[in-house]
């Protein structure tokens, strides 16, 4: 039986394309690939600092859940606006739609209120822009996606210097800090135990990260995990006042006041070279001095999906788009 070709949905939930002829070339050049593109997205109906109103974006999203053809839907990006939409989301209907959800930044939000609703898995991974646009695609982070999505294993390396060793098992979870301490306390804060929590940010001072983790240790959260996995925190300005408090020494101070591990060096984040973790899945975390593996298992795949063994997806090697 020959697989059905791969067809992704696009919705912008969050902020609009600034550059509305690289976000058509990109559709294009996908589609120069094989992959049929449904695009719910109209660059037509900017709405303030939003891809368009409130109920328009929230139509976009169902309609990309609705589609019969699609089997995964990548969000256009990120910016802000999913937090206003959490209300009016059907989560149990995106569940049941079956779909392959993939975003990251803002879309942490959706992830945690999809896994609190339902117990549905969706993809912390590569976003239409700037990922599948760029004049030169970065091979490693949309490889990352067809390796994840293709399943059942995927595999994540990452590397730093004094990172402890562990070798812990638990549920993979988490996304952009700032969204995650936003949604302490509200109904889609999605409650994990025994988990291993990964988390990224842009333009966040150290001390400002280390508020919101504490936020979460005093909010419960962090002792009921098993690890917590640090990846990219870079745009941020050190002043003078900081006197020597840097990111290195807010990590160190992290390690001596939370009682779970904590590593760096995760390839996660507001970065060009970024993996697709499965949020959701089934985690191992096995660390030494000279690095750390992350494996996850136990989470939907386009194979399950089409009942085919080796669905169609692009070429790996940065041939993707």
């Amino acid at each position: 039986m020959n697989p059905p070709n791969l067809c992704i949905a696009i919705a912008a939930p969050g902020g609009y394309a600034l550059d509305r002829a690289q976000f058509e070339r990109g559709i294009a050049r996908l589609q120069a690939q094989g992959i049929t593109v449904h695009n719910y997205y109209d660059p037509d109906r900017v709405h303030q600092r939003f891809a368009a109103t409130d109920a328009e974006r929230l139509a976009q999203l169902n309609a990309a859940a609705q589609d019969p053809d699609a089997q995964v839907v990548v969000m256009l990006r990120g910016s802000y606006g999913m937090t206003r939409l959490l209300p009016d989301i059907d989560f149990r209907a995106m569940a049941d739609s079956g779909k392959l959800f993939v975003g990251y930044s803002d879309i942490t939000a959706f992830h945690m209120g999809l896994y609190a609703a339902t117990g549905a898995m969706s993809f912390a991974g590569p976003m239409i822009l700037d990922d599948f646009v760029r004049d030169e695609p970065v091979p490693y982070t949309l490889d990352q996606l067809w390796d994840c999505l293709r399943g059942p294993v995927h595999t994540v390396r990452g590397a730093a210097q004094g990172n402890p060793a562990v070798d812990v098992q638990g549920t993979l979870w988490g996304g952009n800090l700032a969204m995650l301490a936003s949604l302490i306390g509200t109904p889609y804060f999605a409650r994990i135990d025994h988990g291993i929590l990964f988390i990224e940010d842009i333009s966040e001072h150290p001390y400002r990260i280390e508020r919101m983790l504490l936020q979460l240790q005093q909010a419960g959260v962090l002792e009921k995990q098993k690890a917590l996995v640090l990846g990219d925190f870079s745009g941020y300005r050190l002043g003078p006042s900081d006197n020597g408090y840097d990111f290195d020494a807010m990590v160190a101070y992290l390690r001596g006041r939370l009682p779970i591990p904590v590593l760096t060096g995760l390839p996660f984040g507001h970065i060009r070279t970024r993996c697709t973790l499965p949020f959701g899945a089934q985690g191992r975390l096995v660390s030494d001095a000279e690095g750390f593996t992350l494996t996850a298992t136990g989470y939907p795949t386009l194979a399950a999906l089409s009942g085919c063994a080796n669905p169609v997806l692009p070429a790996q090697g940065g041939d993707n788009v």
